[in-house]
């Protein structure tokens, strides 16, 4: 089996989707790994590094795309897309539930795809589940941000001069990105919080030593697949006033909330963050899905009632060498599962993992959520 590693075109992307560790494990097991030449630059990874792992470094971006498996990090382009042949394979991240026009685009070319952002959420699939490594990235980084920006100390200092108290930090949100902040928060020195809808994660949030902020708006809502479900209006509002009159005693408050395929709830409102005390700031790590924050700007740091309000994309790229590592794992153990004993190319679609990330096939959109984010009808 041929595989295609090509350099990512995105708007910010650092990451690339394969590293040597995994190429020399596939070149070991007889696949053939093509690396478009400079893809690992900007992780760090130079091209000597592939070589010496066994991959070979294609100058013509068309022997790339002409492997019988493409893996990416970011969607494809309109023009990358035209380069598979109707008999690709193609894994990344598609955006399948907020990017239809990719999605058809994939569906029009005979692509095979399969999204990373689909792999079910089964103990089986762990190993696969790119989603849950690149949010820890994410949340590591977003405490990081957060104290960066906060002109105070995070943790308690005793001094001859006296004693300064630590730095109170609410997270937002306990999925993977949230609990990883509370824990790089923590070890930072703060006094940090943790907050859900879903009140089975408690535990999980008090493990960190993190207090956990119980709330009546909301609360249980769990949904399918280890996500919350979208609240109702009413409940919306009655979270956002409970939380407005909490959020004011924190210094940071990391926000981490998405729900699948929907627009991130407003959970931080613009009356909570003039009621902060000035200095204080705000990480929204759902910027792109329109934000957490009502003050938000993605990809924009701004100051509103004296509060620094920041909305960083793309968070995983600003650390694409251990994001990459990372990815290209969950890439690695994805592959495994798609190949027989030989090595060759199998696609069981009987396996619940494989079809449930499939998202084109034969020149339709299968995947459900995909299906209707793209108006097909079922």
């Amino acid at each position: 089996m041929r595989v295609g590693v090509p350099k990512e075109t995105a708007q910010r992307e650092k990451r690339v989707a394969l590293v040597p560790e995994v190429v020399r494990k596939l070149t070991q097991g007889d696949h053939e790994v093509l690396v478009e030449a400079g893809a690992g630059q900007a992780a760090l990874i130079p091209d000597a590094l592939f070589e010496e792992a066994g991959a070979r470094i294609a100058a013509d971006t068309d022997d790339v795309w002409g492997a019988d498996v493409v893996v990416k990090v970011a969607p494809p382009s309109p023009e990358e897309i035209g380069r598979l042949g109707s008999r690709s394979v193609l894994i990344g991240f598609l955006s399948p539930l907020t990017a239809p026009d990719t999605v058809r685009a994939l569906a029009d070319a005979g692509v095979t795809a399969f999204a990373l952002e689909a792999v079910p959420r089964i103990s089986r699939a762990q190993s696969m589940d790119a989603l849950s490594s690149q949010s820890n990235v994410a949340g590591y980084r977003a405490a990081l941000v957060g104290a960066q920006l906060l002109g105070r100390f995070y943790p308690m200092l005793m001094t001859a001069a006296g004693t300064i108290r630590p730095a109170k930090v609410l997270v937002l949100g306990a999925g993977v990105a949230g609990l990883q902040a509370l824990a790089t928060a923590r070890r930072l020195g703060a006094a940090v919080t943790g907050y859900d809808v879903r009140s089975a994660v408690k535990e999980q949030v008090e493990s960190l030593g993190a207090r956990f902020l119980e709330l009546e708006a909301g609360k249980g809502a769990e949904g399918e697949g280890g996500y919350a479900r979208e609240l109702t209006d009413e409940e919306k509002a009655a979270q956002q006033r409970e939380l407005s009159d909490n959020i004011t005693e924190f210094d940071v408050v990391i926000t981490t909330v998405l729900v699948p395929g929907r627009p991130a709830p407003r959970l931080v409102t613009a009356d909570a963050v003039e009621r902060m005390k000035p200095g204080g700031v705000v990480v929204d790590l759902a910027g792109e899905a329109g934000g957490n924050c009502e003050l938000s700007e993605p990809g924009e740091t701004v100051v509103r009632h004296d509060v620094t309000i920041a909305a960083p994309l793309d968070l995983p790229s600003t650390m694409a060498e251990h994001a990459s590592q990372l990815y290209a794992r969950n890439i690695q153990a994805l592959l495994e599962l798609m190949t027989d004993d030989q090595g060759a190319l199998e696609l069981d679609f009987d396996d619940e993992i494989v079809a449930g990330a499939c998202v084109t096939r034969d020149g339709e959109i299968v995947h459900e959520g995909a299906r209707k984010a793209a108006g097909v009808a079922a």
